[in-house]
């Protein structure tokens, strides 16, 4: 039975390395206590993660949670070995959805899952997510890392996100959203985090590594540009509305503009848009130039630009705050009396 005992099989030979999961910890407990705010108790190392919403300023407050992931730009940052900003991704996709809702995030945390754990590889995503809980100004109270050999590829791995925000009870968004009401674009950053599957599909067709030089972006590598991460709002869109100058906001994802801001409208009003008011970037006229994309899938898939969809009805004053936060805010239409819904006016040559 002994000498059995001493030739049996370890959880490191069955391709679990638990040695690779502490140093993993070592390596992030200091970059979750960067992102320490008030409200937090205890740290990294428990079976839960503990918040104390009075510390945090809260008198009569609605808790708000989102959960995400960054979708196959995953696959993107795996085959061009670019690791270094999908956590900021991963955190915008969660944040953005609760800033919407008349919510301050309070705290993330994530879920990253692989075959064989690569240490600095997860500890660059995760440098990435304590750097998107700090533009955010939530807490990286916490986080799961699963070694799961057999279910993924060699150099796969897959994230989720969950985040947890709160707003007094009387400020949660949508409010008094109305017809003459104007709606405001922030701009995105590039594709943020949806469309890849098709964005992947046309770099395939379009015969270019993602080491090639990207078309789009003068001085970048294909797969540095598509891997630009999506724009955090949190601290533009809580001082707007704090300001008492925000009636709705919508985070622009998959399903484009058409798709998400009748979401945040109230029944009998519909949003009526020119995409010609805003800034389209080049790397969506390439897409489409490369894909043949229509217009209209271009704005059912991406965001086009838009990543951040504004209601106000003090346009003046809305703008001033927001330059003040350093967000150029351009005026892209209006809320009018209507069967729900965006339309959205493409002027002719709008893709180029």
């Amino acid at each position: 039975m002994d000498q059995a005992r001493r030739n049996g099989l370890t959880y490191r030979q069955a391709g679990v390395d638990i040695a690779a999961g502490d140093a993993l910890v070592d390596r992030i407990k200091p970059l979750a206590r960067a992102t320490d705010r008030r409200g937090v108790m205890g740290g990294l190392g428990g079976f839960g993660a503990l918040f104390d919403l009075r510390a945090a300023g809260f008198q009569d407050p609605v808790l708000v949670s989102t959960t995400d992931g960054v979708g196959t730009k995953l696959k993107v940052a795996i085959e061009a070995g670019r690791h270094a900003t999908v956590g900021v991704d991963l955190v915008a996709m969660c944040v953005n959805d609760l800033v919407v809702q008349g919510a301050e995030p309070l705290f993330f945390l994530d879920y990253f899952a692989t075959g064989a754990l690569d240490v600095e590889h997860a500890a660059s995503v995760v440098a990435g997510i304590a750097e998107g809980c700090r533009i955010a100004g939530c807490a990286l109270v916490g986080g799961e890392t699963a070694e799961m050999p057999g279910l993924y590829a060699a150099g796969d791995y897959d994230l989720a996100g969950f985040s947890v925000g709160a707003a007094e009870r009387g400020a949660l968004l949508p409010l008094g959203v109305t017809p003459g009401d104007t709606v405001l674009a922030l701009p995105s950053s590039g594709i943020h985090s949806n469309g890849y599957s098709l964005v992947r599909r046309i770099v395939t067709a379009s015969g270019l590594g993602w080491d090639a030089p990207a078309p789009f972006a003068p001085g970048c590598m294909l797969g540095e540009a598509l891997m630009e991460p999506t724009r955090i709002y949190v601290a533009p869109v809580l001082a707007l509305h704090r300001a008492g100058l925000l009636r709705a906001a919508a985070h622009i994802t998959g399903g484009g503009l058409p798709g998400n801001l009748p979401r945040v409208l109230p029944e009998g009003t519909r949003a009526v848009l020119d995409a010609g008011s805003w800034a389209l970037p080049a790397v969506f006229r390439w897409l489409a130039a490369v894909g043949g994309v229509a217009a209209d899938e271009m704005l059912r898939v991406f965001n086009c630009g838009v990543g951040m969809a504004l209601v106000v009805s003090d346009l003046e004053a809305a703008i001033a705050l927001l330059r003040g936060h350093g967000e150029e805010a351009a005026p892209i239409g209006r809320i009018e009396a209507g069967a729900a819904g965006a339309e959205i006016a493409t002027p002719s040559g709008w893709l180029g």
